[in-house]
């Protein structure tokens, strides 16, 4: 295993190979991200210097990926997946965000030619061939040769050849075969079902099982907030055949969209990682930590009313440093049906009564931050009269008191905001009958394992 975490509060990011692949095939795009991500290539069970002997069943693979996880403990993370590690990536992922214990701090996914969660595209002959040339032991030359050249757009250059090649003859029979016979086969998208966390998919554009068009289609629909990428020209084996482009298009993804927004602490991360914080919690805490998408659509309001909503959020519940997009995260509610369940008789039902005060308030965006705040006031004290005939001054008043009860709550419930606020009621007790809930409950007085209460940035 290659490793180079350093420290522990910069993003670390998880380099799972695809078949017959090492951690060294990710030595170049490791050092080409060393200078955002803390990176951690890892062997899988019966490639590279990962024995067989651990197991070569996918469920096998996803376990060491995740005690390789635990034992880092980072505080926020990638994953990154070439191939049959793309598979790998997508299961491991599914299981942080439904509360893995150890795994807290999921923000994205990135696939590399991955292969999806159902069974992976591939002529039945060319498999026959490709188990065929592990029968009688570890591949030959010959056969790695043949490997190589057709995962490529264009040759390697003479080092990365030779990795590649080398990397392929040494691969456990064994788990060649597993994955080809079987783990290739299966199909775990009834254990994924949809990941709402921000992905980037990319593809070679000469790639023949796992170009575009499958990506889209096999991995596509279960991650909706995915980019996509093509490299054109570029065959299977991206991050050798294009390491520069693959390593800046990672850190676009990071710095844009999976790497915003505001960091759970370290110590507090760690808390919510443990076993004293209910897998159920953890998974809840761990979808609300995801960065919202910088290309939210609304769903219930329109595209007015939404940056209404943003301007009203932004004066309402002030965030210090990174943001949560709460109106989007609100705007989701509604669709949902997720809201706190009760309404005012005299206000119609929520998504109408949103839709109407934020049609009221339309110019509040254009407003100075000193007549925004006059304007709210008046709706509070019920003497602004909305310009057209949708609520009256005194339902504008109740929907304001609704709306701000909203915006808190959402505000509160990310595990960032918890940290800021010294709250660790999440650790209320985990799976485990032992280490149920607080035994110090004097004012003042603190678990010896409750986390410090860093801030956010």
């Amino acid at each position: 295993m290659n490793t180079l975490v350093t420290d522990s509060e910069r993003p670390a990011v998880f380099l799972l190979p695809g078949l017959g692949l090492s951690a060294r095939a990710f030595d170049r795009l490791g050092d080409a991200l060393g200078d955002t991500f803390d990176t951690v290539a890892l062997d899988l069970p019966g490639f590279g210097d990962a024995p067989a002997s651990s197991g070569t069943s996918v469920d096998d693979m996803v376990g060491h990926v995740i005690r390789a996880i635990r034992r880092h403990a980072p505080t926020h993370w990638i994953l990154v997946g070439h191939s049959m590690g793309g598979k790998m990536a997508t299961l491991v992922a599914a299981r942080a965000l439904a509360g893995e214990r150890g795994v807290f701090g999921l923000a994205g996914v990135v696939l590399l030619a991955g292969s999806p969660p159902t069974p992976e595209p591939m002529d039945d002959d060319r498999r026959a061939e490709m188990i065929s040339w592990a029968a009688d032991g570890p591949l030959d030359a010959e056969a790695a040769r043949t490997f190589v050249d057709g995962n490529v757009g264009a040759p390697l250059d003479a080092e990365a050849d030779a990795l590649v090649v080398a990397d392929v003859r040494r691969s456990s029979p064994e788990a060649w075969t597993a994955w080809l016979e079987r783990g290739s086969r299966e199909d775990r998208s009834g254990d994924v079902g949809i990941l709402p966390v921000p992905a980037l998919i990319v593809a070679g554009g000469s790639d023949g099982d796992l170009g575009l068009e499958a990506q889209r289609s096999l991995n596509g629909p279960v991650y909706p907030r995915a980019e996509f990428l093509t490299l054109d020209g570029a065959g299977h084996l991206l991050m050798l055949e294009r390491t520069d482009e693959v390593a800046e298009a990672i850190r676009r993804f990071w710095h844009d969209t999976a790497g915003t927004g505001p960091v759970v602490p370290a110590d507090v991360a760690r808390t919510m990682a443990s076993g004293r914080t209910s897998s159920r919690t953890r998974g809840i805490l761990a979808g609300r930590a995801l960065a919202d998408d910088p290309a939210y659509r609304p769903r219930v309001l329109d595209d007015v009313q939404l940056a209404t909503l943003r301007a009203v959020a932004d004066r309402t519940v002030p965030q210090p440093g990174e943001s949560i997009d709460l109106a989007a995260r609100l705007d989701t509610g509604l669709a949902d049906g997720a809201t706190d369940g009760w309404r005012n008789v005299a206000l119609p039902t929520d998504v109408e009564a949103y839709r109407l005060a934020l049609d009221a308030l339309a110019d509040f965006p254009s407003l100075d931050p000193d007549a925004q705040d006059a304007r709210l006031a008046a709706v509070v004290d019920e003497t602004f009269e909305p310009p057209t005939a949708t609520l009256t001054a005194a339902q504008l008043a109740l929907w304001f008191e609704d709306c701000r009860v909203d915006l808190v709550r959402l505000w509160l419930a990310h595990p960032a905001t918890q940290a800021l606020i010294g709250f660790d009621g999440f650790a209320n007790g985990g799976d485990l009958v032992r280490i149920q809930g607080f035994l110090r409950l004097g004012a003042d007085e603190k678990e010896s394992w409750e986390p410090r209460m860093g801030s956010t940035r």
